[in-house]
């Protein structure tokens, strides 16, 4: 008794630093249902927080405001590093974890359902951040996202671009559409590349279940969106170099990605368990390193902040659609879903996560390259 008395006695302690009181009655402050959650947090750490909410252990009216004040406070920092959580660096530090399980995350993430993404990310079932400075609806920030990057690309009418880490094909469908180019999209997520091939219409544009690595042919330009996040800190050079290899002389490639601000090795335990296994965030550091001598940075951009509006916006339509869902995925996997989303919103409304939109050509635009926002 007085072990689980000392250990909620620290958790209180801990979450007061972050203004989150257990049992308070403010929106943020959390409620407690199970009184082994104590020693499960120490234990455990985000892990054991993760879980704990999974298995309906405790509660919170705003699960994105809760995130937001224990993520700003660097609670994460203070809790003692656990043997689980020193196994999982230990894992990054000596296994080349990505290379081995490139196909990996397509199956377990990105193959879950399109039923699921259909309802989340609505029209276009783009699964990447949208840009919200003009936007009100979901639909036109993602619009908005994809011809900031058309524009940025500076696409030419009958130009040939690579989207590595193409999704459901929005950004092909998109580029080709409105600025006449032709695409080639390659995803490791068998789903996607049936939808994405399915809706293409008339248009010149094919999706690929392929490795980056294995692509052969010259671009004249290349977008990753959202992918560089699987690649993995030991494979950072090796990708820069493939993509300076398919991209012309003069051609731009567009790395879009979240990033956090203090290099690192591994992902949140529980985001590499439940979500996106063997992934990581990188560092500006961690890209500077891997395209030194390979690119110039002409442009970067970060709009971070609009993830956590994106985010809410994706909670809010899965929220929404959950009944129509909930017979095939279940009430554990409602839970894990709305801690992802909403945990990821309130990381990136306290800037701990970052979104980066990164310009870069081979050799240095001649006059220099016009930032567009």
């Amino acid at each position: 008794v007085s072990m689980s008395l000392k250990s909620k006695a620290i958790v209180e302690k801990l979450f007061s630093v972050a203004d989150v009181k257990i049992n308070g009655n403010r929106p943020w402050d959390i409620r407690v249902h199970h009184e082994k959650f104590y020693g499960r947090v120490i234990g455990q750490g985000a892990f054991g927080l993760g879980e704990s909410y999974m298995d309906g252990w405790w509660d919170v009216e705003l699960l994105d405001e809760f995130f937001n004040k224990i993520v700003a406070a660097e609670l994460s920092e203070k809790v003692r590093v656990n043997t689980g959580i020193l196994v999982n660096y230990l894992k990054g530090k000596i296994f080349n974890i990505q290379k081995s399980h490139a196909f990996y995350i397509g199956k377990h993430h990105y193959d879950i359902g399109n039923d699921l993404y259909e309802a989340m990310l609505g029209k276009g079932l783009t699964y990447t951040c949208g840009y919200w400075k003009d936007a009100a609806t979901l639909e036109e920030a993602q619009e908005a996202k994809l011809d900031l990057i058309c524009k940025k690309l500076k696409l030419k009418k009958g130009q040939k671009v690579l989207d590595v880490g193409s999704g459901w094909g929005s950004f092909i469908q998109f580029a080709a559409e409105r600025y006449g180019v032709s695409c080639v999209g390659i995803s490791v997520s068998q789903e996607q590349v049936e939808y994405a091939n399915k809706i293409s219409k008339n248009l010149p544009v094919e999706t690929r279940l392929q490795d980056y690595r294995d692509i052969t042919e010259k671009f004249d330009h290349v977008v990753s969106l959202g992918m560089f996040e699987h690649v993995g800190y030991k494979n950072y050079r090796a990708y820069m170099e493939k993509i300076n290899s398919l991209l012309k002389d003069n051609g731009l490639f567009l790395l879009h990605t979240i990033g956090r601000n203090v290099s690192a090795v591994v992902l949140d335990p529980w985001i590499a368990k439940y979500i996106f296994p063997n992934s990581m965030l990188p560092s500006i550091k961690q890209i500077a390193e891997s395209i030194e001598g390979l690119f110039v940075m002409e442009d970067l951009h970060n709009f971070g902040a609009y993830y956590d509006t994106t985010l809410m916006h994706w909670y809010r339509n899965f929220d929404a659609h959950w009944d129509s869902l909930r017979d095939k995925y279940g009430d554990r996997f409602y839970r894990m879903w709305k801690y992802y989303l909403l945990a990821s919103a309130g990381a990136f409304r306290a800037r701990k996560n970052q979104l980066w939109q990164i310009v870069l050509s081979k050799k240095g635009m001649s006059g220099g390259y016009t930032s567009i926002r």
